[in-house]
């Protein structure tokens, strides 16, 4: 849904926007820039470094969210917003979800994106399938594996000081 952003959200996208035409004059990368801000202030950036990087985990929301953690020592960002060229791939959606960043706001949507040769929007409809009707085959293990697996999910959640709450 478009909405009228505050002068504040403007000149914040504007920027995470500047990122992604400069990225495009290092080779190799891709035109998306993305940036966190907390409090009012931009406490990271991040260009898609995929080819330069050789990691298909780094899109630039990805990126911004690796280096807000390191300067801040921490993962999540309930107090902050991602400013972002273009609306998140369902992985860099999903990372901002983790992150626990309340809002993102974005420029281009993914049909843009997907006018211009990403493959996002395409993503965002395999998720819909069901799992067997999926390009990507998911094999999952029976036991002594799949019990194993469990028991270590299990360790782990045991030691917390809280006792977990399934999230079903």
């Amino acid at each position: 849904m478009k909405k009228n952003l505050s002068e504040t959200d403007t000149s914040f996208l504007a920027h995470a926007i500047d990122l992604s035409r400069h990225a495009l004059e290092d080779k190799g990368k891709t035109p998306f820039g993305a940036i966190v801000v907390i409090e009012g202030e931009i406490v990271s950036e991040g260009t898609s470094s995929v080819v330069e990087l050789a990691d298909p985990t780094a899109h630039a929301e990805v990126m911004a969210l690796r280096n807000a953690g390191r300067k801040l020592g921490r993962h999540l960002f309930e107090d902050g917003v991602m400013y972002t060229s273009s609306e998140p791939c369902p992985m860099c959606l999903v990372a901002c979800y983790w992150a626990r960043l309340p809002r993102v706001v974005f420029g281009a949507t993914s049909r843009e994106v997907a006018l211009n040769g990403f493959e996002d929007l395409q993503l965002y409809r395999e998720l819909t399938y069901p799992q067997e009707g999926r390009a990507l085959r998911e094999d999952v293990a029976s036991d002594p594996l799949a019990a194993e697996a469990v028991k270590v999910l299990r360790a782990w959640s045991d030691g917390l000081p809280e006792p977990v709450v399934p999230k079903l």
